[in-house]
């Protein structure tokens, strides 16, 4: 997928790039308890797994 499309997608829907690039496992799970307790720490998160 492109990379900058996940960039865009881990900015507004954090745990959807997550999941498109890594798929369902404890990279999602993460992020979605990170977007449930605040949202900025699972954009973060997102943001560096899509880019690492």
């Amino acid at each position: 997928m492109n990379k900058v499309v996940l960039i865009i997608l881990a900015i507004f829907l954090p745990p959807v790039a997550v999941f498109l690039k890594n798929g369902v496992g404890k990279d999602l799970i993460i992020n979605i308890v990170l977007c449930l307790l605040f949202f900025l720490p699972g954009v973060v998160h997102a943001l560096w797994l899509v880019t690492k």
